[in-house]
C-alpha cells in the first residue's frame, strides 16, 4: 500500500473513531440521563438576590442550576401552557399566590415532611405543595415630619376615611400590591374588599411604579402614608442613615398586615429527585436563611433562627390575619377587581 493510500486510511480510522465516540457519548447520555448534575429553576426572585444563592448551592453540591429568571406570574403562566414538556424542576416564587395556582392545577408535587416540618406553620402549604424560603409583612409606612405614629389608624379601613385625602401613596400594577387586594378579597369577601379599594380611589391616591417609589415619595412629601412590604424601609435607612424621614407600623389583624413569602414549590414533571432534594435542604441551611435575612432584611423562613435586626418586629408580635396563602392563587379576579374600580 503507498504512503498516500496509508494517510488516507489513518484519517478514515480517525474520523470513525471520532465519529463512533461522538455517537456513543449521546446515546450513553439519553439513556444515562446527561442532566443527572444539573437542575432548572424557573426563578420570579431577581438574579441579583438569588444568583449568588445559586452559585453557591452548585459550589457546594456540584449541582448546577440553569436558571430562568422573570416575572413570578408570567412564570407560573408559562408552566401551565408547557404543560408536561416544561423543563422546570423548581418554581421559585416571589409570592404564595403563583404556587396556589399551579397546586391548584396539579402541578405541584408534594414535599417531605422532612423539610416542611422545618418552616413556620405560616410560612408553608398546609397540604405540603410548597414552602417558604423567607417571608414578608405588609405594613404602612409614613413621613415622620408629616404625621405622628399616634394619628395612624390601627386597620386599613381608617385610611378611607375623608381626613386622608391627597394624603396616600399606591401601587396597584405592582405584584406585591395585587397580593395584598387578593388577601383583603379572601379575608372580607369581594364587595368588601371593592368598598376598600372605591374609597382609597375617593381619596384621591398618589399612584407609584412598585415598594421603592412609594417609599421614595413619601420620603419627599408627595404623600403622608403608603402601603409597602416591609424591607424596602430598611434598605433606604441602610443606605440613608436614621434620619430618613420615613418609618413604618402594622395594623391590626387585617390585610394591611398579612404575611406573604418567596418560597419553591417542585413541578410534577422533575425526575432529578435527589439534585431537587439538595436544593430544598440548601434552601433551609441557615447560610441560606441569613443570606435574605442579611441582604434583604426578609424573615427566615426556619424555625428558631435567631435575627440580629433590631428594626425587624418579630413574626410573633404581628398581629397578622389568619390566611391560607394557598387561597391567595386567584390574580386574574384581583386584576379584574382594580380595573373595575378604575385603579388599573
Amino acid at each position: 500500500m503507498s504512503q498516500k493510500n496509508n494517510i488516507l486510511v489513518i484519517i478514515l480510522a480517525l474520523v470513525v473513531i471520532l465519529l463512533i465516540g461522538g455517537v456513543g457519548q449521546a446515546f450513553w447520555g439519553f439513556f444515562n440521563d446527561s442532566n443527572e448534575d444539573e437542575i432548572t429553576v424557573y426563578s420570579g426572585r431577581s438574579e441579583d438576590l438569588i444568583g449568588p444563592l445559586f452559585d453557591k448551592f452548585t459550589e457546594e453540591t456540584g449541582v448546577k442550576v440553569n436558571a430562568r429568571y422573570g416575572d413570578t406570574a408570567e412564570l407560573a403562566a408559562t408552566i401551565l401552557e408547557e404543560g408536561q414538556n416544561s423543563p422546570a424542576d423548581i418554581f421559585f416564587a416571589q409570592d404564595a399566590g403563583a404556587l396556589g395556582a399551579l397546586a391548584v392545577e396539579g402541578r405541584l408535587q408534594t414535599i417531605s415532611e422532612k423539610y416542611l416540618e422545618q418552616v413556620d406553620s405560616r410560612l408553608k402549604s398546609p397540604e405540603g405543595y410548597w414552602l417558604g424560603t423567607s417571608g414578608r409583612a405588609r405594613v404602612v409606612v409614613y413621613n415622620t415630619d408629616k404625621v405622628e405614629e399616634e394619628e395612624l389608624p390601627d386597620n386599613i379601613w381608617g385610611f378611607t376615611e375623608p381626613e386622608w385625602e391627597g394624603r396616600l401613596g399606591w401601587a396597584p400594577s405592582n405584584g406585591s400590591f395585587q397580593a395584598f387586594v387578593t388577601a383583603l378579597r379572601v379575608l372580607e369577601g369581594e364587595e368588601r374588599a371593592k368598598e376598600w379599594l372605591t374609597k382609597i380611589k375617593d381619596n384621591d391616591p398618589y399612584e407609584y411604579h412598585n415598594n421603592t417609589s412609594t417609599v421614595e415619595g413619601i420620603s419627599r412629601g408627595e404623600a403622608d402614608v403608603g402601603f409597602v412590604n416591609h424591607y424596602y424601609l430598611f434598605r433606604f435607612i441602610a443606605e440613608e442613615g436614621e434620619d430618613f424621614p420615613v418609618r413604618q407600623i402594622y395594623t391590626t389583624g387585617d390585610a394591611g398586615s398579612m404575611i406573604n413569602i418567596a418560597g419553591i414549590g417542585i413541578l410534577d414533571v422533575s425526575r432529578n429527585d435527589d439534585r431537587v432534594k439538595q436544593f430544598v435542604e440548601f434552601m433551609l441551611t441557615e447560610e441560606a436563611q441569613q443570606h435574605f435575612v442579611q441582604e434583604n432584611n426578609e424573615y427566615p423562613s426556619i424555625k428558631e433562627l435567631e435575627v440580629d435586626n433590631s428594626l425587624l418586629k418579630p413574626l410573633e408580635e404581628i398581629d397578622a390575619p389568619d390566611l391560607d396563602l394557598t387561597n391567595i392563587e386567584d390574580l386574574e379576579g384581583t386584576l379584574e377587581l382594580l380595573t373595575e374600580v378604575g385603579a388599573l
